[in-house]
Order: C-alpha cells, then sequence, then structure tokens
C-alpha cells in the first residue's frame, strides 16, 4: 500500500463485486495468449493485489487494469466511471499508449500512488511459470524478457 488514505467509498460508488462483474462483462469472450478465459488474469491479479497488501481501490484498479488499454471499455466511460479518483488514476497509468516506450510507461506508473502495487501483481501473473508453459517457446521466451525489463525499470526484485 502507498501509506495515503484511501478515498471512501460512497453511495455513488461502483462496489467491489460490481466492478469485478463490470470487467468480467468487458472482457467476455477475450482469452488470453494461451487460450484461457481473460477473466482468469483479471481475478488472478485482484487476488495478488490484495495478498500483497492492496486496498479497495488498487483491487478494484486490478480488476480494470486493461479495460482501457484492451478496448473492453474507453477512456470515455473511465472518465465517468463510478469510481474513486484514484482507481481512475491507477488504471489510467497503467494503460499503455500507442506506440510508447516502456520507461515512459514505468515513469508514469511509478507517479501514481498505488499504481506499483497493481502492476507488481499484473507482471507476477504475467510471468507465471506454470502460465507461461502454456505458451510456445519463441512467445515464452519474448515474453519472459520484456516482463524481466519491465520489472528492472520498476525496481521491483525478481518475482
Amino acid at each position: 500500500m502507498t501509506g495515503k488514505p484511501q478515498t471512501p467509498p460512497t453511495r455513488e460508488t461502483l462496489t467491489p463485486a460490481e466492478v469485478e462483474a463490470v470487467a468480467r462483462a468487458a472482457h467476455e469472450g477475450q482469452t488470453d495468449k494461451a487460450g484461457r478465459p481473460y477473466a482468469e488474469h483479471l481475478a488472478a491479479v485482484a487476488a495478488g493485489v490484495r495478498a500483497r497488501g492492496g486496498d479497495e481501490e488498487q483491487i478494484a484498479a486490478a480488476w480494470l487494469h486493461d479495460a482501457v488499454e484492451d478496448d473492453a471499455l474507453t477512456r470515455q466511460w473511465l472518465a465517468a466511471a463510478a469510481l474513486t479518483p484514484r482507481t481512475k488514476a491507477i488504471v489510467d497509468a497503467l494503460t499503455k499508449r500507442a506506440g510508447e516506450e516502456p520507461a515512459a510507461y514505468a515513469r508514469r506508473i511509478l507517479a501514481v500512488p498505488g499504481a506499483l502495487l497493481v502492476k507488481e501483481a499484473d507482471l507476477a501473473h504475467n510471468a507465471d511459470p506454470e502460465r507461461l508453459a502454456l505458451l510456445d517457446e519463441p512467445t515464452r521466451k519474448r515474453l519472459t524478457e520484456k516482463y524481466a525489463r519491465m520489472r528492472a525499470l520498476l525496481g521491483l526484485r525478481r518475482a
């Protein structure tokens, strides 16, 4: 956790269960590189955030961390969503931009309180040896190197 006070939920803020339902619906029919339902990745990242001591805002961001990047939800949806400003900022920080260099992406994550923990959980699941074992060798090698570079840019120790 960041140590910053979390924004208290209001009646206008989606509940954790509602955020999960939105994320699952947004990614319905999508699969990961191994052909597994994409929601499995989202659930694993959310669980990883919780296990690392993340708060409800970070867990909500974990469920939504790929939604805008994967065109499952729009930036307009995120801006208008019944989420806390902190959750929106984390999701935005984790959304890669077209043509963006990895170092710029890492700097944005590091600049947004709470985003690093969510990205750490994302990288941990992406680099899970059991998950990577389902991929062909060239893809496994490429992704392993990509995730290691990002961990280094973010100052994270090996998973």
